[in-house]
């Protein structure tokens, strides 16, 4: 075994790596970049070395740099983790040479997996079934074009060498099918250094189905069950479970036996997944699924298959790279129980899940539940790296207790300082379909409205907030309430850009009404506790987390985050909304398309800029008819979150139509 490794990574995945490798009794060396300076994982591990900036270009994506850390701390080996240059075969020619073991498949494997094309007509040689599409060489736009009417609509464009849903677009209509073509090219030459695509048929109703493989140097290839991986949003994952619901044996047995030959295909060693995609409009069929990708490394997901196996893949990694022999043969690997993972993320769905870089200002987990994370208070998501705060992950002996540990275990989880999924998460807990194990990978946006729909703060969580905002102590009881003879105080808060205004009402010792207008709701027994507030209404007992940073407030509320920001009364602020004229940057990103020109007329959902942040696209809309008055910003331009990008007028506001009127 090795006495000594580094990992080429950041964040949750680095932190996980160092702690099965501490287990182990293996000394660990992090590398990181300007912006992870005080980074966790750079805290954990037992030697760290800056490889550079920020940007990703100059740091973590610098193989030479890393391997010179390698070198120059005395590590024997390199994990990559997962993203940046977990499956670039170069590097793992470059680490070899360099006398190192890559703790990963060879070279070899990932070259024949790394590219989508090449990859189907391997599987499809050796009896592994695939997604019907044009998979050739030619890129030509009007040859995909027609190849995309001879599939027959609608079809997936997908980069060929891309993953984790980058360059990967769904057309239903010829009309659309150029747009989406440019778009998935540029993103997979901005992602991947590769802007060919393939073209795929695109089933209507897919669920999302891969099998965790494992090989080692000794001949030996097992697989450790399915994970579903359905519940997703422009493709990217976002709650896991082990195993897949619904799966009769006879296809868990096709598709894992599938799954082996694609993996003996390419004489596979270390951990893979091989995804397929299933025809969810029915029952699942033994000749109703297709390969889709291998993915040569550790997925994001593992925790899943870990949680029901009882095993640790990282360690299973770390044995396998140091030449030893898979620890379980096929028919000793367990399944028991099911598991559940869901992903955590700063980005803020009532804006379309725009990434959220920002300050965590406050961090807190409860117990019951595995928790992946590479933060913590006083840390921040920066939009020059993926914005993932955690991966919360529970087991249990069924599905449904599992699922009811997954809600308990995201409504007591508590983030305050940016926009976060969290809300998000509990209520697709809570859809009914993916509680009985019916969903697939079009369910979130069938149902995204209603599940990203933010409701108006309750009084119980102003009241709460309103407490900390003013540092009453109910214990006094409200004295400040009686100042001018008034037995009541306006309270002015903001919730989602909206006021929040209200009236305390002291109706008697730690008895408070909140009221608006003629509504008054009444609680009874408010007082402070060590972290927050607690009172009763309706029979109800409520006990509020609350935490104030600074002008912020942010209250945890029967599984609820409400955050609040305290109108200083002092301030003058421009009165009406934001300026309809004025399209500015959501976030921090690159400009990487203008479509429009300094008096172009537009129509309501034309797209004028086309960011690039968090390794995505954003497409910033006209939101109504009108006319572009000037534009600010070009193609290659770095952005901060509020430059203005676009000048704008709505057609009804134009001074020549109102004067008309």
């Amino acid at each position: 075994m090795f006495t000594r490794i580094l990992i080429a990574n950041r964040g949750e995945i680095a932190a996980r790596v160092i702690g099965t490798a501490r287990r182990l009794g293996i000394a660990t060396v992090a590398v990181y970049s300007d912006a992870d300076a005080g980074a966790r994982h750079r805290d954990l591990a037992d030697e760290a070395v800056h490889i550079g900036p920020a940007p990703v270009s100059e740091s973590y994506l610098k193989g030479d740099r890393i391997i010179a850390a390698a070198l120059a701390t005395g590590a024997e080996a390199i994990h990559p983790g997962y993203g940046f240059l977990s499956e670039n075969p170069e590097f793992v020619e470059a680490v070899e040479a360099a006398g190192l073991v890559f703790i990963g498949p060879s070279a070899a494997s990932i070259r024949a997996m790394g590219l989508k094309d090449a990859a189907k007509a391997l599987m499809s040689s050796v009896g592994v079934p695939v997604v019907p599409g044009y998979h050739g060489e030619r890129q030509e736009a009007g040859f995909l074009a027609a190849e995309a009417a001879r599939i027959g609509y609608p079809v997936l464009i997908k980069a060929r060498a891309g993953g984790g849903g980058k360059g990967m677009r769904l057309v239903e209509a010829p009309a659309d099918f150029a747009a989406a073509l440019e778009s998935a090219q540029r993103e997979g030459r901005s992602s991947f250094g590769d802007p060919a695509v393939l073209v795929e048929k695109y089933v209507s109703t897919p669920r999302h189905i891969e099998v965790q493989v494992f090989g080692d140097r000794h001949g030996q290839l097992v697989h450790l069950w399915e994970r579903d991986c359905s519940l997703q949003r422009r493709h990217q994952k976002v709650i896991e479970e082990a195993p897949a619901p619904g799966l009769p044996p006879e296809v868990r047995r096709a598709m894992t036996e599938a799954a082996l030959r694609a993996a003996r295909a390419v004489d596979y060693v270390n951990a893979g997944t091989v995804e397929f995609i299933a025809d969810g409009s029915g029952p699942l069929r033994p000749d109703g699924f297709w390969f889709m990708e291998m993915n040569t490394r550790l997925q994001v997901e593992h925790p899943v298959t870990e949680a029901i196996t009882g095993l640790d893949l990282v360690e299973w990694q770390l044995r396998v790279a140091a030449g030893e022999r898979l620890p379980l043969a096929q028919a000793e690997i367990p399944l028991a129980g099911h598991a559940f993972e869901a992903r955590l993320y700063a980005e803020d769905p009532a804006r379309n899940f725009l990434p959220a870089p920002g300050p965590l200002l406050h961090v807190a987990f409860p117990d019951g539940a595995r928790i992946d994370t590479g933060v913590g208070t006083g840390d921040r998501i920066t939009a020059h790296y993926d914005p993932m705060i955690a991966k919360l992950t529970t087991h249990a002996a069924t599905r449904a207790e599992a699922l009811s540990r997954l809600r308990r275990a995201l409504g007591q989880t508590h983030i305050a300082g940016t926009a976060t999924n969290l809300g998000f998460l509990r209520a697709l807990c809570e859809d009914p379909d993916f509680a009985a194990g019916r969903m697939d990978t079009g369910l979130i946006g069938r149902r995204q409205e209603a599940l990203t729909r933010v409701p108006p703060p309750d009084d119980a969580a102003v009241l709460f907030a309103a407490l900390a905002a003013l540092d009453l102590d109910p214990a006094r009881p409200f004295l400040g309430f009686r100042l001018w003879g008034s037995a009541s105080r306006r309270v002015e808060l903001v919730s989602g850009g909206t006021l929040v205004a209200r009236d305390l009402r002291l109706l008697g010792p730690r008895h408070v009404a909140v009221e608006e207008g003629d509504r008054s709701t009444a609680f009874e027994a408010v007082a402070a506790t060590p972290d927050g507030f607690r009172a009763r209404h309706g029979g109800r007992n409520l006990h509020a987390r609350v935490v104030r940073a600074g002008g912020a407030v942010s209250v945890l509320l029967d599984g609820r985050i409400t955050d609040f920001s305290v109108i200083d009364p002092l301030a003058v602020e421009a009165a009406g909304g934001a300026a309809e004229n004025r399209i500015t940057a959501p976030m921090t990103g690159l400009v990487c398309a203008v479509p429009v020109t300094a008096g172009a007329t537009v129509a309501r959902g034309d797209i004028l800029v086309v960011l690039e942040a968090m390794k995505m696209e954003h497409s910033l809309r006209a939101a109504s008819d009108g006319t572009v008055e000037a534009v600010h910003c070009a193609v290659g331009d770095p952005v901060g979150d509020g430059t203005l990008l676009v000048e704008f007028t709505p057609a009804a506001r134009r001074p020549d139509e109102a004067a008309d009127g």
